[in-house]
């Protein structure tokens, strides 16, 4: 049996003792401080019993169903433990009233014995909150510290029926019910601690001051990345904590994971039961990392096929974006149009620099039917682009061939190159030969130029 459930069962024991041994002596007495008092008990034995086999439960390791663990187990007990306090509140509160409303009578007997088991009750209280208070920081227990808070608001409670049956033994019997009001206080307050604290945590609330420290511990210790996400949430103690940061575009992938390796040992130095997990990307600051943001971006929506032409142009300090996507010709401009504002508004939320997106659009090529022309058909054409190409390069083309699609003829041509040839100038090469080609052979409805070195 682990630690934590050892404390949960001590617990237990205590609070069926104390539940029975007020009670006994509340009814015997008629002091309705006492029975609240044993009510209150009545809903710390619940609790002790749910943290007990809570506790249990949120120690078991990760499975297939609960990746994150059990810890949250131990939540859902404080805020069961909560909502039966707050019963036992409206049963007291109503007691107390009648009482001192007149609407129901009955005279307390503040006997010597009723003393003494406030006494022994007053001793068991706060040995039972130093120890689970002690455990709870120990094991950082959700459950076990509010056990601690409730034995403490327990012992407070004792205090004042101890008070109240004093001054009912010195003839002011109202004092017992005005106790029981203010166990019923106590009571309701640490409710809504309870249940402030612990909806926080299983609604994922983030923890202000981990979250503080675990920023901190990675801008401090490990320079030169940009954390761009930091996200917490908290569990029976243990922070699961996500990270995303940005790494120079050319760094290679051992130094990104050198510097996860470095931002999850300063998470784990600040908050030392921390599950870390960490996201390497790109920073955005070259033109590169933003082209292949925008294309990881754009390419994230559906129906989205191609993108290119990505062209990045700073103006007056903001960035700029173009782009071509390619999209199922059978899409009508009305959809392909939605499309294109989906793509820009991603766009946008991935580069908050990016002061606007504009897009071009373009159908995606279907596949087409291709025949061999016969060679009667395109003599004349081949014999043009042959002399074409050796006015434009001083050479003959490396390869040419037709294909006849229910398009048109098209062409297919493959230049040879000076290999020192710039890549702009090959370019401007090809579209020069396309041009003439189209201009002295409109017959020719598609030229395709590849050049090579």
């Amino acid at each position: 049996m682990s630690p934590q459930r050892r404390t949960a069962l001590v617990s237990v024991g205590a609070a069926a003792a104390l539940v029975a041994l007020k009670l006994t002596v509340g009814l015997l007495t008629h002091s309705l401080g006492l029975i609240s008092e044993a009510a209150h008990s009545g809903t710390d034995l619940v609790a002790a019993l749910l943290t007990f086999f809570a506790v249990g439960y949120a120690i078991r390791p990760a499975d297939r169903g609960h990746h994150y663990g059990h810890g949250k187990a131990e939540h859902l007990a404080a805020l069961a433990e909560a909502t039966a306090l707050v019963a036992a509140t409206g049963v007291i509160v109503y007691s107390a009233v009648s009482r001192l409303t007149g609407s129901s009578s009955s005279e307390v007997d503040p006997t010597w014995y009723a003393f003494a088991v406030v006494a022994i009750v007053i001793a068991i209280d706060l040995t039972r909150a130093i120890v689970s208070w002690r455990a709870a920081n120990r094991y950082s227990s959700a459950a076990l510290q509010s056990n601690a808070l409730h034995f403490a608001s327990d012992l407070v409670g004792s205090v004042a029926v101890l008070v109240g049956l004093s001054l009912a033994r010195a003839g002011h019997p109202k004092a017992d019910p005005v106790a029981a009001l203010v166990v019923a206080v106590i009571v309701l307050s640490a409710a809504a601690r309870l249940m402030r604290r612990n909806i926080d945590v299983l609604m994922d609330r983030a923890p202000a001051e981990a979250t503080a420290a675990a920023r901190q511990a990675i801008e401090r210790n490990v320079p030169g990345i940009s954390l761009r996400r930091l996200r917490l949430r908290q569990a029976a103690g243990r922070h699961f904590v996500d990270v995303v940061i940005g790494v120079p575009p050319g760094a290679a992938v051992a130094q990104g994971h050198a510097a996860a390796d470095e931002v999850e040992d300063a998470v784990r130095r600040a908050l030392p039961e921390a599950d870390v997990v960490v996201h390497v990307e790109p920073q955005g600051g070259s033109e590169a990392a933003v082209r292949e943001r925008v294309q990881a971006a754009a390419l994230q929506i559906p129906r989205v096929r191609e993108i290119h032409n990505v062209n990045v142009i700073d103006v007056d300090g903001r960035r700029e974006i173009s782009l071509h996507l390619k999209l199922p010709g059978s899409l009508s401009l009305d959809e392909a149009h939605e499309v294109a504002e989906h793509v820009e508004e991603t766009i946008l939320q991935a580069l908050p620099d990016v002061a606007s997106v504009r897009t071009h659009l373009e159908p995606l090529a279907e596949v087409a039917e291709g025949t061999r022309p016969p060679a009667s058909q395109v003599e004349s054409g081949a014999a043009s682009i042959l002399r074409i190409v050796h006015e434009q390069t001083g050479r003959a083309p490396r390869e040419l061939r037709f294909l006849d699609t229910d398009g048109g003829l098209v062409a297919f041509l493959t230049l040879g190159l000076d290999p020192r040839t710039e890549l702009a100038d090959a370019h401007a090469t090809a579209s020069a030969v396309e041009e003439r080609i189209r201009a002295e052979r409109p017959e020719i409805s598609d030229v395709h130029v590849h050049t090579e070195p």
